[in-house]
């Protein structure tokens, strides 16, 4: 059978996002017969705005179209967090995918999220429970990693992102770095949509 094809998608500003992404690609890559794909989506700051922000520069990984969605067996879409939902431009991504919907190229695909907010109430839970909307009108279907990730969900002493919906971790004011917690429920999060979304297309 044909390998099951997973691409993570993401927009990250300041490189949060992107390295959750990153860890996301090797726990899926960690399950057999699988391949993965890193994709951004577009920018749509200009570069002035982005250097006055203190952004630095994105990476190699390559800009996925709308279209090229519909080559996946399963979709990772991770995004930060703006006033507790996904920034503007995940959103304009994702408006971007019209055509896709009127053909409900994508209906039937697993889907999960994951995310960075800056801070404890800054929407770990409300990102993800609106971003499913996008997935929703799509026909997506939707794969949290509910308490999978074990004791690691249960962590009290030290700050912790993510939540039953999907990997997560804390920007703060920009300075703080996802911890190694944090990037093991990534690739947990990783392996695990993996599992499943081989399941899927065994299945088909």
């Amino acid at each position: 059978m044909a390998a099951t094809k997973i691409y993570v998608v993401y927009y990250s500003m300041y490189g949060h996002v992107a390295k959750l992404a990153e860890e996301i690609k090797k726990g899926a890559a960690s399950v057999e017969g699988v391949e993965v794909k890193l994709w951004q989506v577009e920018e749509t700051l200009s570069e002035d705005v982005l250097v006055k922000m203190g952004a630095p520069s994105k990476t190699d990984v390559p800009i996925i179209t709308p279209n090229e969605l519909a080559e996946a067996d399963g979709v990772l879409f991770g995004f930060p967090t703006r006033f507790g939902m996904m920034s503007a431009q995940f959103k304009a991504f994702m408006d971007a995918t019209g055509g896709l919907w009127r053909t409900q190229a994508l209906a039937g695909k697993p889907a999960g999220i994951f995310y960075s907010t800056g801070s404890q109430g800054g929407g770990q839970e409300t990102t993800p429970l609106t971003a499913i909307t996008q997935l929703v009108h799509h026909g997506m279907v939707f794969v949290p990693i509910g308490y999978t990730f074990g004791a690691g969900m249960f962590e009290m002493e030290k700050v912790k992102g993510g939540s039953p919906y999907g990997a997560g971790t804390y920007a703060g004011d920009g300075s703080r770095q996802p911890t190694d917690l944090e990037l093991e429920q990534a690739f947990h999060q990783g392996k695990y949509f993996a599992g499943i979304a081989k399941k899927f297309k065994g299945s088909a």
